[in-house]
């Protein structure tokens, strides 16, 4: 029996996707998106997750979050959704681990920074990143530049694209020039970034000491689950009822979700995933739902992600991101022998230097400003 047999007729089957850039031979033993999955993993940019920022700079705690530890997190939470939907899990699973590939370091910050820089060369938006990491930048093989993605993976790692970016990037963009959707899948795993990313910057923010429970207590949703964990289990505190309470959150969004989305299927009544690019978004929440997560999301911007030790963070790594790809710009034979562009063409340079930031960990850019800025390194 095929693996993908117990799917939905309207899932991203991977036999039946639009394929690969470069024409491949089908693999014995697994499916397209299983081995895009595969290649994903293997690839040099997912390693580097490990040290980039989610919140806090990875040498602030070795319990922090981290850009692959998230990945890891939506794709588990991913695939759990799919599951109950009939949807491709390996194709969400692949989605998830990709899709902040092309982050830069200092999470966020560094992203709004390199955006800066480059106003003039075209910008810097890291879903575009993540997909120029897996179309141009990884080098795993002797036929192609790139991991050589299916499609359905590609499409689901841009999440977001200008209508400019859009026509320069041909099909895999198409959707945003003509407002369609993509996959369900894409959609899916959209959705549980936002899951996951909710339930673990409560968790770290509670953990750093930058929020506190009765903060949290303010937020409507939050508090209802706190008092369900205090009334099932009499006097627990700590992290046991922290982990309880956020055990409730995460299912709590993931069976809205479940419980909405299959309604608006069934709804749609699609038989094919071009019906489904056809349809409006059906992976949802309830409205009541998409209130509370939206009122939990303006609690931590406010309070953990504008805290003030967030900003000082956020200040040093803007100023590093900024002096980098100034003195880049400036003195080009400081960079790498690879990333030195040679036709005289700025804007090509720019994207070098982009390309060069954007996949340093936290660690390396301080380490790389440093050995450019500090007298004590020469």
């Amino acid at each position: 029996m095929s693996p993908e047999e117990y799917l939905a007729p309207y899932a991203a089957h991977s036999e039946g996707g639009v394929g690969r850039h470069h024409p491949e031979t089908a693999h014995a033993s697994r499916s397209q998106f299983q081995r895009d999955r595969d290649r994903i993993i293997h690839s040099s940019a997912f390693r580097r997750l490990e040290y980039k920022t989610q919140v806090f700079l990875n040498h602030e705690g070795d319990l922090f979050r981290t850009r692959l530890t998230h990945s890891l997190e939506v794709a588990q939470i991913g695939r759990s959704l799919a599951r109950n939907l009939r949807l491709n899990e390996d194709l969400v699973e692949a989605i998830s681990l990709a899709h902040d590939l092309g982050h830069t370091p200092f999470g966020h910050v560094g992203q709004d920074v390199l955006n800066e820089c480059m106003k003039d060369h075209g910008g810097f938006e890291h879903n575009l990143q993540s997909l120029r990491v897996v179309d141009e930048l990884e080098e795993h093989y002797g036929a192609y530049d790139g991991l050589n993605l299916m499609f359905e993976t590609r499409e689901g790692i841009l999440k977001h694209c200008s209508l400019n970016n859009a026509r320069v990037l041909g099909p895999v963009a198409q959707r945003f020039i003509d407002r369609t959707q993509p996959s369900l899948e894409a959609q899916l795993t959209n959705l549980a970034d936002e899951i996951a990313y909710n339930s673990h910057d409560i968790d770290d923010g509670l953990r750093s000491g930058l929020i506190t429970i009765g903060q949290l207590e303010q937020v409507d949703f939050f508090a209802r689950l706190w008092r369900d964990v205090q009334q099932a289990f009499p006097g627990l505190a700590g992290r046991r009822a922290i982990y309880e309470t956020l055990r409730r959150l995460i299912t709590a969004l993931a069976d809205d979700l479940i419980v909405t989305s299959s309604a608006r299927i069934a709804e749609a009544a699609p038989k094919h995933i071009d019906d489904v690019r056809a349809a409006p978004p059906l992976i949802r929440f309830s409205d009541g739902m998409r209130k509370d997560a939206t009122e939990l999301k303006r609690f931590l911007y406010a309070n953990l992600y504008r805290h003030y030790k967030v900003n000082r963070m956020r200040v040093k790594a803007s100023r590093i991101v900024r002096e980098l790809f100034e003195s880049f710009m400036a003195e080009p034979v400081l960079l790498p022998p690879d990333y030195q562009d040679k036709s005289g063409d700025v804007n090509k340079q720019a994207r070098k230097i982009a390309d060069y930031i954007a996949g340093m960990t936290d660690r390396y850019a301080i380490r790389e400003h440093r050995r450019l800025f500090s007298l004590d390194e020469l």
